[in-house]
């Protein structure tokens, strides 16, 4: 009988044999994984994949789980080879008796070898198979490898595939600090993952687990106390994302794309690519709080809208249109609200509740959970009803002119108090990028991921208006204007004939200095001085200049308004091009992904920027053809830059080539200091305020950050569809827009400022009041860790002063004149008073130091 036995086995095992696969495959496997996107300083952004997993060393697991495991699944795992006899003879006993398949009887090894290689059919073939498998596998791994394999390996529900992953995923927990019921209910989830997981069912999950603990308690691992007190725990699980430390949506679903389109999908998703972006983590909190504060304060500047719903009529309630929800006119009961609640969702960090009570200038409110809490009137009296966008109610006076009991509204913490809030209508980006070598140190790409995925930086071209300013006047610096220039700050009228009317193009607000120096222009953002010098330079030469900055032809109007900001770039673009001033010229290719790396730490990919460098070579070429790429298309280009290894395998990727490489030169350094410079005085203005000839730019707000190395510039569309304000340091250039999704709704006018809490007279939203808050919030924080950094003017500058209203040299050193920047040759030669007198470049530089320093001085 044993030589019939043995004969028959082999027979089977030569018969099967050729649809064995080969379990040498175990020794290179590598278990799918899913992609990790982390910040510049390590930070979990997103994870990306269908399979949960987290894998772990044998070493790494805590003892007590690994026994649990053993205990209900293989309490002989170090004893047989691969398989059970005793638990074979078992399985065949029920089969024959009863015709019952349900006992495997299945080792461990079978296990994994089914896992790896096998359907779960039940059919004594693929038993058959797993039976040989198993044998093979004991062959070739050790006990210990076989183990850490199948913790891995092993399905335990939710999509989560080993324990690591269920241990984040049921209880958000490192396998080190989940506790005695929570490994038994692990432990017991390979036997029907998807109806034992706790998440599914808690009563099956508590039944599976302490089977589990039973068998803990019998081989030993366990005392009866800590099987008593498992045993009583309760069961409570809910399901739980990657511990993501860094909230950058908008920056994880570019990445997803850019890896998907370079590795595919399969390889993407499951083979434990790491991307380590550019993302710097807290400037990134701190541009994601910016910019949510940011439109919570415009909307509480434009009103309340009301309510979510209203649970239930009540006498107290003045709103107009509050049907109630459930055509109740008696209050909910508690348990009634809360199971209410218990179906509504937050949003970011709005959170729904329930108004039960209002008093005079408080309301009590309920949320989910049962937490009760009080809404006190300085989170209230912003609430001025909203009307529309012009228009706002007057300003309450009690709460319960804004609440009722029964309304189901939305609060959120502030400074530590609660606050009535809504979600937000209008929309926000912001993004900063490194001017040295284009990387991106933070995006928000709107209020929320959640809400909308449409990314606003990268995908939303708008009408940029005074932004495009700084651009338009660089262009005039290159064809024969200077900082000192003066233009007529006067209205224009001018006949179209063609369409039978007069363009009249105005100041904002409509104010008009008559002959001012470009820098001051520029400074005050005075509209009709951009168009003269629009006039001046050329349209076609306008637009030329305007493409070195990486801007699109097809994004520029072949008209005068180009110069009043009608051009539609994306906030990326834009802050590409601010880069450009902030950098000494060169034009960098925003980029956010650093590195690829694989499961093993193998790099993959490993980006190679062109980055300034002021005095490498080749010189300068500021007369290089336009550039006509976007910046969303350099983007889009990311992983293009990889070089092909053509004798490798069509699935290989080759590294991008390590050869330091420049960014090109767009402008000229001086161009660059002289612009960047004249936008210190949007900040810090000029003149003398004790002589009444002191001004103020239209970012002086920014002086509370008193740093003399900023440059800015507001910008606002016609009728507020579109406000902006873009600025930058050495080291950093930001641009924050503000407005709707529907670029045909205008951001309107407030008549209150929640801020302030006092009545103040209408006031349109511009880029100053609307999106200068947000980047001012950002910059606070992003700054602390960058040194301020003076500019020194490049050579080939001359400091000359010159009287302040007619921009000629000036012999005066009081509040009348200042030093001027000129390139050398376009400084003026006349003295401001005099007849015409003239002073040549080379003379100035021959005179007495005391005459020298008056008036000229050389970089």
């Amino acid at each position: 009988m044993i030589l019939l036995g043995v004969v028959t086995i082999s027979g089977i095992y030569f018969y099967l044999k050729d649809d064995l696969p080969d379990v040498t495959t175990l020794l290179d496997v590598r278990l799918q994984t899913p992609m990790q996107v982390f910040t510049a300083d390590g930070e979990l952004i997103s994870q990306f994949g269908e399979k949960r997993r987290i894998p772990l060393k044998l070493e790494e697991m805590p003892p007590l789980l690994v026994q649990a495991f053993l205990a209900v699944e293989d309490t002989r795992f170090y004893e047989h080879p691969g398989i059970d006899i005793i638990g074979i003879f078992r399985a065949m006993t029920v089969v024959a008796s009863s015709g019952d398949f349900s006992q495997g009887a299945s080792t461990i090894t079978q296990q994994l070898a089914r896992n790896f290689f096998l359907s779960r059919e039940k059919k004594i073939v693929r038993k058959i198979k797993e039976i040989f498998l198993a044998i093979h596998i004991e062959q070739l791994l050790t006990k210990d490898q076989i183990l850490e394999l199948y913790l891995n390996k092993i399905e335990l529900g939710q999509r989560s595939f080993g324990v690591g992953a269920a241990a984040q995923v049921y209880f958000g927990k490192t396998v080190h600090d989940l506790t005695v019921d929570e490994i038994a209910i692990i432990a017991g989830l390979p036997k029907a993952p998807s109806t034992l997981n706790p998440v599914r069912s808690a009563s099956n999950a508590r039944a599976r687990r302490n089977v589990v603990l039973g068998r803990m308690l019998d081989i030993g691992v366990i005392d009866k106390a800590a099987y008593q007190q498992a045993i009583e725990a309760p069961v409570t699980s809910r399901l739980h994302g990657a511990q993501i430390t860094a909230s950058a949506p908008y920056i994880a679903e570019m990445v997803r794309q850019e890896v998907v389109n370079q590795f595919g999908e399969e390889t993407a998703y499951s083979a434990g690519l790491k991307v380590y972006t550019t993302i710097n983590s807290k400037q990134q909190a701190a541009a994601k709080r910016a910019l949510q504060q940011n439109l919570y304060d415009y909307d509480e500047r434009h009103g309340y809208r009301g309510p979510v719903a209203q649970l239930w009529q009540s006498q107290l309630n003045e709103a107009e249109d509050a049907e109630p929800l459930f055509n109740e006119t008696e209050p909910l009961s508690r348990e009634d609200i809360l199971a209410y609640l218990d179906t509504q969702s937050s949003l970011e960090d709005l959170r729904p509740a329930v108004v039960t009570a209002v008093q005079a200038q408080s309301a009590t409110l309920l949320m989910a959970g049962g937490q009760e809490i009080t809404l006190n009137w300085e989170g209230l009296k912003w609430a001025r009803r909203f009307i529309n966008d012009e228009r706002q109610g007057t300003a309450p006076k009690a709460a319960f002119a804004i609440l009722a009991p029964g309304m189901h509204v939305l609060i959120r913490k502030q400074d530590g108090d609660w606050r009535l809030s809504q979600i937000p209508e209008a929309s926000s980006a912001i993004v900063a990028i490194d001017p040295h070598n284009g990387a991106l140190r933070s995006l928000v790409g709107g209020y929320s991921f959640s809400q909308s995925q449409f990314n606003r930086v990268t995908q939303a071209k708008r009408q940029v208006g005074s932004n495009i300013k700084p651009f338009v006047y660089s262009a005039a610096l290159e064809n024969g204007y200077t900082l000192a220039s003066i233009m007529n700050d006067a209205p224009i009228h001018q006949w179209d004939d063609n369409a039978g009317i007069a363009w009249r193009p105005k100041n904002s607000p409509a104010v008009y200095d008559g002959p001012i120096r470009i820098r001051e222009a520029l400074a005050k953002s005075k509209n009709v001085v951009s168009i003269r010098l629009l006039r001046g330079v050329g349209i076609d030469n306008t637009i030329q200049h305007l493409q070195r900055f990486g801007f699109a032809a097809s994004d520029l109007p072949r008209n005068e308004t180009l110069a009043l900001g009608s051009a539609s770039l994306t906030p990326l673009e834009l802050v590409t091009g601010y880069a450009t001033f902030a950098n000494g010229g060169f034009l960098v290719t925003p980029y956010v992904i650093e590195k690829v790396v694989d499961d093993e730490q193998n790099v993959l990919y490993q980006h190679n920027p062109a980055t300034v460098c002021q005095d490498c070579t080749p010189p300068e070429q500021t007369t290089a053809e336009p550039v006509t790429e976007d910046a969303e298309a350099q983007l889009g280009q990311l992983f293009n830059e990889l070089a092909q290894d053509k004798t490798a395998s069509e699935n290989s990727i080759s590294l991008a080539q390590t050869e330091p490489r420049q960014a090109e030169r767009v402008i000229s350094q001086q161009n660059s200091f002289l612009i960047a410079d004249a936008l210190k005085s949007s900040v810090w203005g000029g003149g003398s305020w004790q002589h009444g000839t002191g001004w103020n730019g239209t970012a002086w707000r920014l002086q509370k950050l008193k740093r003399r190395d900023l440059s800015a510039k507001t910008g606002t569309t016609n009728d507020s569809k579109d406000t902006w304000f873009s600025g930058f340091t050495p080291d950093l250039a930001v641009t924050v827009w503000v407005g709707f999704d529907d670029a045909n709704r205008s951001l309107g006018r407030a008549q209150w400022h929640a801020n302030m809490g006092q009545q103040q007279s209408a006031g349109a939203e511009s880029g100053a009041r609307t999106a200068l808050p947000a980047w001012l919030d950002y910059m606070q924080t992003a700054l602390e860790s960058i040194p301020e950094q003076p500019v020194p003017p490049p050579v080939g500058l001359a400091s000359v002063r010159i009287d302040l209203q007619s921009g000629l040299l000036s012999r005066r050193t009081d509040y009348t004149s200042t030093f001027e920047y000129f390139k050398p040759g376009t400084e003026p030669t006349q003295y401001a008073g005099t007849d015409v007198q003239q002073i040549s470049f080379d003379k100035a530089q021959q005179k007495k130091p005391e005459e020298k320093q008056q008036e000229v001085e050389l970089f």
